[in-house]
This record gives structure tokens, C-alpha cells and sequence, in this order.
């Protein structure tokens, strides 16, 4: 595991590799921003609240959940619109995890600002209406989807479960989601996760220092260790998507170091999905 990017973010989290444009983009939901590197070189936009999670739209746009929208961003201008609000009337949530699903939806998830107990919920976009698919979350995370389209899964992260939920052919969610995994606390904390193009589901335990690789079953198949404790989230990337890309936090830490909120990379003998383009 090398280190990609050494930016100390305070929580890094969403990682996007932009299939068109062969580049990176992450946030640090804390500092409100949005980070880039290229060949070009680093760049960074600055937002007015939190921004935490990001789909593709087009060559030069995002869409980017923030605190309280889904905002179409422009990478070359940095200007951004909303297209709808999110949790806008609720100023004890912000938005947490979210990934475009195989149909072209994009699944967002909010969460209490300080961690309130089932203050979160889990919604979908789907071509311009946005709707709750499951509320009362605490911290729902690890939004990921089977590369046939036939299933999503999530988590909730204080709880150590991760369920699948199966989908119609339309993306939405058909029949109640099925508990997957139950882990145990002192060894794992399920934050995000990224399923590869065979369908195995790599997972961030947040405070164990590692990235956990799961069958469709939930075996557990290997683990790849982090110099930064505070994994977030994993992105299959570069130019034949078997670079995965991990992202960390050093939020609250009493003593962080150096290797704590960096970004990293892990060339790997699997290649992950592209990620699927927001249908607006």
C-alpha cells in the first residue's frame, strides 16, 4: 500500500475514479472540500458546508451530495447548481456515503452531524426524483452494487452489519434487504465499500488499518493492511481499474501521524468495476 496523495484530510472519504477522465477525486467531508490529483497536478475546490460523496455525470461534471443537496458541479469552472435538496430542512444531518448503481441511479445516505443515534436514512436519484429507500440509520455506509445490476449493499456502521439488498430490473430495491454480515466489533467497523468486476466486496474497517475482501457469501478471502488506522473508503481506479485506492482520516486523533489522512493506492491482480455514469 503506497500512498497516493499525502494531503492530511481530516476525514477523507469518497473516492471516484472518473472513468473518461483516467483521474481521482475525493473529499474531506470535515474541511468541505473536494481534492483532485492528475497529471496536471493537485487541485482543490472549497465548498460552504459539507461535501461528501460524488457520481459521474458527464466529461466535465459531477454530481456532489452535500450537506444539504445533489449539486451538478463543473470540474473546469468549479461552478455548481442544485438539483434537488437533500435533508435541506434538517440541520442535524449531513450527507455521508453514496455510489451511481448499474441503472444509473445514484444512492446518497445521510447521517447526525454528531453521530445521533438512527438519524440517518438512505435515499436514491433516479432520473430528476429523489426518494428515501430506508430511514433510521445511524451511520449507513458502505453503498455498493453486484456488477449485474441484481443487487446493492450497505451498512450500518456502529452496528458492524452489512445487509444485501436485491433490485428490480429498474435498480429499485425488491423485497426486504437480507442481513450479510454481523462482524465482530473488536476486529471490524464496516465504513466504505467498493464490489469488484467478479462481484467479491472489498470493505474500510474504520480504526483497524485495513481493507477486507468478501465472496458474494460473505467469506472473508483476504485483508490488506494501512500504515493509517482510520481507513474510510476503497475506489478501484487507473487506466485498467486494478489500482485500489483507499482513503483515511485523522479526525480526533490525539497524536496523528504522518500516514494518517493520506490517501493510498494498492496495485492489485483484480480488476474493479467502472464506475457507472448519474443518469439525470
Amino acid at each position: 500500500m503506497q500512498v497516493f496523495d499525502s494531503t492530511p484530510c481530516d476525514l477523507g472519504e469518497g473516492p471516484l475514479w472518473h472513468p473518461r477522465r483516467n483521474q481521482l477525486f475525493w473529499f474531506d467531508i470535515n474541511a468541505h472540500r473536494l481534492h483532485t490529483r492528475s497529471d496536471e497536478g493537485i487541485r482543490m475546490w472549497q465548498f460552504a458546508e459539507f461535501v461528501s460523496a460524488a457520481g459521474w455525470v458527464s466529461d466535465t461534471e459531477l454530481l456532489v451530495a452535500s450537506e444539504t443537496a445533489l449539486l451538478r458541479f463543473d470540474i473546469e469552472t468549479g461552478a455548481h447548481s442544485c438539483l434537488c435538496p437533500l435533508e435541506a430542512d434538517n440541520a442535524t444531518t449531513r450527507s455521508n456515503d453514496g455510489r451511481a448503481d448499474p441503472q444509473g441511479g445514484f444512492w446518497i445516505s445521510t447521517m447526525g452531524k454528531e453521530k445521533e443515534k438512527e438519524a440517518g436514512a438512505i435515499y436514491r436519484l433516479y432520473k430528476g426524483e429523489l426518494k428515501q429507500l430506508f430511514p433510521a440509520i445511524t451511520i449507513p455506509n458502505a453503498i455498493c452494487f453486484a456488477p449485474d445490476g441484481t443487487c446493492a449493499y450497505f451498512a450500518d456502521t456502529p452496528r458492524g452489519k452489512i445487509w444485501r439488498q436485491p433490485l428490480d430490473t429498474h435498480g429499485w430495491p425488491d423485497g426486504a434487504p437480507q442481513l450479510l454480515l454481523d462482524l465482530p466489533a473488536g476486529s471490524h467497523r464496516p465504513d466504505g465499500a467498493v464490489v469488484d468486476a467478479g462481484g467479491d466486496l472489498w470493505i474500510a474497517h474504520y480504526g483497524h488499518g485495513k481493507v477486507t475482501r468478501h465472496a458474494p457469501d460473505g467469506t472473508e478471502k483476504a485483508t490488506f493492511a494501512l500504515p493509517a488506522s482510520r481507513t474510510t473508503c476503497p475506489a478501484f481506479g487507473g487506466t485498467d481499474l486494478t489500482t485500489l485506492y483507499v482513503t483515511t482520516a485523522r479526525q480526533q486523533m490525539v497524536a496523528p501521524t504522518e500516514a494518517d489522512g493520506c490517501t493510498y493506492a494498492l496495485e492489485t491482480d483484480t480488476f474493479g468495476q467502472p464506475e457507472h455514469r448519474v443518469i439525470l
